[in-house]
């Protein structure tokens, strides 16, 4: 009897573990709030134990193929090589949009330009334009910044912004896993998309879904 008994919590434990362990990779733009969605949901629940990192959705959506995450988190959709490359790996994989964000471009205090065209934009990020006296501003360089090209929000830019001309914009965030993995990571995204999850999204400053 005792022996049961041990072998039933120990089949628990490893069902628990299963479920609940699980690692969450990619998206910086994700990454804040999918931290504090993850603190919350182990709050709720003492045997999930989820860890979180950033690094970009192209660096997350790699960790996917690979299998070195349970959840890759994107702030854009999947290239169709990406699609092509788990498909051959034969990995099925579910995408869920978790969140809206919009996407803005800035510069600082002190410069006098208050207002750019889609058309300016393009051609200071593109290298055409190259100082501010071009665009109403003072005899200044321009100095661009943008994120790291294995950032989805330096693909989205340049896709949606620079090359589709549109702007301003409002984009999804995703979640992107293996069908297989469904039961052990379900629990996590079913949680960011109740009412309590989303109402986090908003407290941290995103855009909800719901």
């Amino acid at each position: 009897m005792k022996k049961t008994i041990l072998l039933a919590a120990m089949a628990a434990c490893l069902f628990a573990t299963n479920v609940f362990a699980q690692k969450i990779k990619g998206s910086d733009t994700c990454l804040p709030l999918t931290q504090t969605e993850a603190e919350n949901f182990m709050n709720k629940n003492k045997a999930a134990k989820i860890t979180v990192t950033g690094g970009g959705s192209g660096v997350g959506i790699s960790a996917l193929m690979e299998g070195t995450t349970d959840i890759a988190m994107a702030s854009r959709k999947m290239k169709f090589d990406e699609r092509m490359k788990l498909q051959e790996a034969g990995k099925k994989t579910k995408e869920e949009v978790i969140a809206y964000d919009a996407l803005a471009v800035v510069v600082h205090p002190s410069n006098k330009v208050s207002n750019l065209t889609r058309e300016q934009l393009e051609g200071i990020f593109t290298g055409k334009i190259k100082n501010w006296k071009e665009v109403g501003g003072a005899d200044m360089k321009i100095v661009a910044y943008s994120r790291e090209t294995s950032s989805g929000t330096y693909e989205f830019f340049k896709e949606s912004v620079l090359k589709n001309k549109n702007y301003p914009v409002v984009r999804p965030l995703f979640y992107y896993y293996e069908t297989k993995n469904a039961s052990k990571v379900r629990p996590f995204i079913d949680y960011v998309m109740s009412a309590e999850g989303q109402a986090t999204v908003k407290k941290v400053g995103y855009i909800p879904v719901k």
